[in-house]
């Protein structure tokens, strides 16, 4: 396929996606998006002192 022709097809397809409008639940991006408080988010978990990593952060920071 010749240049023309492959410049054709993307310039077909990026038309096809900048006028396709699916239809859109807004009740659901409300929803996806309002529904979490901040005390609902899940925290992290302080990271243990045991030495079951040590060998990793040796071999990832290259101090071998």
């Amino acid at each position: 396929m010749g240049r023309g022709r492959a410049k054709a097809k993307q310039t077909k397809v990026a038309r096809e996606l900048k006028y396709y409008s699916p239809d859109t639940d807004l009740s659901s991006l409300e929803r996806e998006l309002h529904g979490h408080s901040p005390s609902s988010l899940p925290t992290r978990v302080a990271e243990s002192d045991g030495d079951e990593d040590d060998d990793y952060d040796k071999w990832a920071s290259g101090r071998r």
